[in-house]
């Protein structure tokens, strides 16, 4: 009997859920049909690949052999689906982008505005995750190119710098400090309550590095995990923040304040796959992305 692709794609849910009934529930197949399938796919490999003996279902030796091979059948599959599909004239087709969170709040509307601007026939996919989740995507490839920072991503992922990012201090109209241009000394940060962004944040630990390596401790008022809500707090409130400088251009009622000394900068990298089929949408945004601020 050949084999056939549903006969993968269960056999990937059954590992991953550990159970025929949840394996099965997500298939929207019932349990017999489920167990059936599979038993069909170990008699045509001629190996067992699944262990019922215990109280969770697991792989055997060979089915731990054969589950990636599996899976990597069928991301080539749909990546030769989506390259047939693919239209180099850019009329039509789909882009998966994701982005660490901070970049959804400054980035990605005037870069998604220029994009659509030139390829109105592209569908956009977009998603907010952590650079863990985002660095995931790209392998499992559910994901076709990703915006985050550089440092050491996972095996098989690709960096290309785009361009640097600076944090400042940011405060609201009504701040005491709204419209300083003279730097503040870092050793007066302590007399400025601060609304953070949480510590799950790429930009948390980069703050709390140059805090650390300046020996000082802030009072730290507020934590939030939404960059929109904190800068609602800072425009509301007589706190400051720091947030990278791009927040503060255009209509935001926020104000840079410069501090001495400066934050680092940070390089700002476009992420993907090295095996990855390159459709002319992501070739495409690649371009966009690698010439944004230096036109």
């Amino acid at each position: 009997m050949p084999l056939e692709l549903r006969h993968l794609r269960y056999l990937l849910a059954v590992a991953e859920h550990g159970s025929f009934t949840r394996a099965a529930e997500e298939l929207h197949v019932s349990q017999p049909t489920l167990s059936q399938q599979i038993k069909q796919l170990e008699r045509t490999v001629g190996v067992q690949l699944l262990d019922r003996t215990g109280r969770a279902v697991r792989l055997t030796d060979a089915g731990a052999t054969f589950v990636p091979y599996a899976r990597r059948a069928l991301q080539d599959l749909a990546a030769a689906e989506r390259a047939v599909l693919d239209v180099a004239d850019l009329s039509r087709g789909t882009l998966r982008l994701a982005m660490t969170p901070t970049f959804t709040a400054y980035l990605l509307g005037p870069l998604v505005a220029r994009f659509h601007a030139r390829h109105p026939g592209i569908t956009l996919d977009i998603r907010e995750m952590t650079q863990g989740q985002l660095e995931s995507g790209l392998l499992a490839d559910t994901v076709d190119l990703g915006i985050a920072f550089p440092g050491a991503h996972l095996p098989g992922i690709a960096a290309t710098d785009l361009f640097t990012e600076t944090l400042g201090l940011v405060v609201g109209p009504d701040h005491p400090h709204a419209g300083r241009t003279e730097p503040l000394p870092v050793a007066e940060l302590p007399s400025c309550p601060l609304a953070l962004l949480s510590g799950d944040f790429a930009t948390r630990a980069h703050i709390d590095a140059w805090f650390r390596l300046h020996r000082v401790a802030p009072r730290i008022a507020v934590e939030a995990n939404s960059i929109s809500a904190l800068t609602e707090i800072v425009r509301r409130t007589g706190l400051a923040t720091v947030l990278p400088d791009a927040l503060t251009r255009g209509d935001a009622p926020l104000h840079p304040v410069p501090l001495a000394p400066a934050l680092p900068a940070r390089t700002v990298v476009l992420l993907r796959r090295e095996s990855a089929y390159e459709s002319a949408a992501v070739r495409a945004f690649t371009s966009l992305a690698r010439h944004w601020g230096h036109p």
